[in-house]
């Protein structure tokens, strides 16, 4: 069984590669002038990728 810390260290380590992915991914759209496609209340929007924030930060300490 991994302990609580291992645990602490894995998770870290996922959030930190998601926040990587969303920097990257806004920084391609902006230099392909595309929109982000997300969805919304249930329905499909695009969002000018220049309307988002470059980063994201999730707060760690939860949990």
């Amino acid at each position: 069984m991994e302990t609580k810390d291992q645990l602490k260290e894995e998770r870290d380590k996922i959030v930190n590669g998601l926040e990587e992915a969303y920097r990257k991914l806004v920084e391609f759209k902006k230099a392909k002038n595309s929109p982000l496609v997300v969805v919304r209340n249930g329905k499909i929007v695009e969002i000018d990728p220049y309307d988002v924030p470059p980063t994201i930060s999730y707060k760690r300490g939860q949990g």
